[in-house]
């Protein structure tokens, strides 16, 4: 299936102009499974619109708005909003398509704490010098692979070991096959495209952050955003209908305020996937519709990434390399749970609060 990165706009002015398409984006009432590109579910025509889409990301903040989804949908729903913002918004206020159409893998890290999953299916790619976006979501991590680098991330996963498993439609390492670890969202950026891939994990770390440095990408925290990670419940099928329309209500209503922040996952065969603001969760009947602790909270560290190509790789993996040697250099008695989020201009690392200091 192809994909588009669709950047609707990186400011709070202009949001009301592309919340109607949202909306009917992520909430497709009466469009036909079959106009939903690459969907295998066309021959369900009821079917939840939690499960329309093969993937839908749509992850609002305080300066963007950054959507993934089906390639036809974004030019059909969001032109028109954007024709008619653009006299209102221009430069980085205004509407960015990607010119890079993406594929979206499914891979699977279980048994590894979040930090070393991350390193054990970023660290392949960008070794390889592949520019992806790496989303992990309640359920499962995806990879956004461009879809002329298809070929090389296949083999790049394959020579780490990594399966394709038909009875998961997913790339499975056997090496680690246990208990799956919650985490969220995750991203990929930094070196050029005309520099030889680094040699080893460790030089794609000192690369990272010298680019970093060099661009003069600082790392803001906002330790008064306190996020929660959660997922739709389906453990009552007798309440299906009506935990799915809470849902939606809870939704409709975070999205109407545009919300500081909130992450939204939608595939063909998981429930909803969710990571929002904690002053979000009085818009859900939280016990009922999602399953999630409310009192474990997490951090965002937020690296504005606008200065850097689209297809620059490995933020993700440098930075998860740096967190996982200070845990192992400062001792610490667990792994630093963590998670990422990629939008189209920042990269986000997400920490629990009780982490902070070593995220840092």
């Amino acid at each position: 299936m192809e994909l588009q990165s669709f950047l609707l706009m990186s400011a709070q002015v202009h949001f009301v102009a592309y919340l109607q398409p949202l909306l009917r984006l992520i909430f497709p009432a009466n469009r036909p499974n079959e106009e939903i590109q690459g969907s295998s579910n066309s021959a369900e025509p009821d079917l939840s619109w939690v499960n329309r889409y093969p993937f839908l990301n749509v992850s609002v903040t305080s300066t963007e708005c950054s959507i993934v989804c089906p390639k036809a949908l974004a030019e059909e729903l969001f032109a028109p909003s954007e024709e008619a913002a653009a006299p209102r918004a221009t430069g980085r206020y205004g509407a960015i398509v990607s010119p890079e159409d993406f594929v979206v893998m499914s891979v699977e890290g279980e048994g590894l704490e979040a930090g070393k999953r991350v390193l054990e299916l970023t660290s392949p790619l960008a070794l390889a010098g592949i520019s992806i976006f790496f989303i992990t979501t309640y359920f499962s991590d995806f990879i956004l692979v461009p879809t002329k680098s298809k070929a090389q991330v296949v083999q790049a996963l394959e020579d780490r070991g990594f399966k394709f498993e038909e009875r998961a439609e997913a790339y499975v390492n056997p090496a680690a096959h246990h208990n799956r670890n919650k985490s969220s969202a995750s991203s990929f950026s930094p070196t050029s495209p005309s520099t030889p891939p680094p040699a080893t994990v460790g030089e794609l770390q000192t690369r990272t952050f010298a680019l970093l440095k060099r661009r003069e990408i600082v790392p803001r925290v906002d330790a008064n955003l306190h996020l929660i990670s959660c997922a739709a419940r389906r453990d009552n099928p007798s309440n299906f209908s009506t935990n799915e329309m809470g849902l939606q209500v809870g939704l409709t209503k975070s999205l109407i305020y545009q919300p500081r922040f909130l992450s939204l996952t939608l595939t063909e065969n998981d429930p909803a996937s969710l990571l929002l603001e904690k002053g979000l969760i009085c818009n859900f009947d939280f016990d009922n519709v999602l399953l999630g602790n409310r009192a474990e909270f997490m951090v965002p560290i937020i690296l504005d990434l606008e200065p850097l190509p689209l297809e620059a790789t490995g933020i993700v993996c440098g930075v998860a390399d740096r967190l996982v040697g200070r845990t192992n250099v400062e001792g610490l008695s667990r792994m630093i749970e963590m998670s990422y989020l990629s939008t189209a201009r920042t990269g986000t690392v997400i920490v629990q609060e009780t982490d902070l200091d070593h995220g840092e």
